[in-house]
């Protein structure tokens, strides 16, 4: 069998990365994007997940986080659409819902090739979210979006709970590593690409 993994390189004006994504892993990374509370999200992503990731980045962070913030996550979106290939044999769907404390985040996605992100919070003001240590919920979102779009993923998130953005923020991206490693699952009983389009 192919090993599933990928290395992405990105160099712009704004930033400098190399990141390297095994699915099949055992949830082991070298992360730093020089933006410490990410660091610690996608450490969760990858322990939870049971991927394999490390990434080095260099950014204009003198100016602000966003650029290398967005890119990473175009990234991580590249290096696992290089991964899946073809995507036969894929389970393709994947959910989780973890809580963290007094926060809950559940995570729904298809790796369908059709990127969109909806967040919906049924219990809590997504701007009442205080900053995190100059990550603000704001900056998850446009980290997610990138993902999401260079990945080729719909996802739905759900924050029924919290009041605190960093569990809130730790219950999404622990949700997504779990959903994402039932998604990217191999089924035997699945011939081909599990689309009945015949293409995803």
């Amino acid at each position: 069998m192919r090993k599933r993994e990928a290395k992405v390189e990105r160099v712009t004006k704004e930033t400098e990365i190399k990141l390297r994504l095994v699915l099949d892993g055992t949830g082991q990374y070298k992360i730093k994007t020089g933006i410490p509370f990410l660091d610690h999200m996608l450490s969760l992503f990858t322990r939870h997940g049971l991927f394999d990731l490390e990434i080095e980045a260099k950014g204009d962070l003198e100016v602000d986080i966003h650029h290398t913030n967005e890119d990473v996550g175009i990234c991580l979106g590249e290096a696992l659409k290089k991964a899946l290939g073809d995507k036969r044999g894929i389970k393709r769907f994947g959910f989780a819902c973890i809580p963290m404390d007094e926060s809950l985040g559940r995570v729904v996605l298809d790796i369908s090739g059709r990127p969109s992100l909806h967040i919906k919070s049924q219990e809590i003001s997504l701007r009442s979210l205080k900053e995190e240590k100059g990550y603000i919920f704001e900056d998850a979102k446009q980290f997610l979006l990138a993902f999401i779009t260079s990945s080729g993923i719909n996802m739905h998130i759900d924050i029924f709970q919290g009041d605190d953005a960093h569990h809130v923020l730790e219950a999404i991206f622990k949700s997504l590593g779990k959903a994402l490693d039932e998604a990217t699952r191999l089924d035997e009983r699945i011939r081909g690409i599990p689309s009945t389009k015949g293409a995803l």
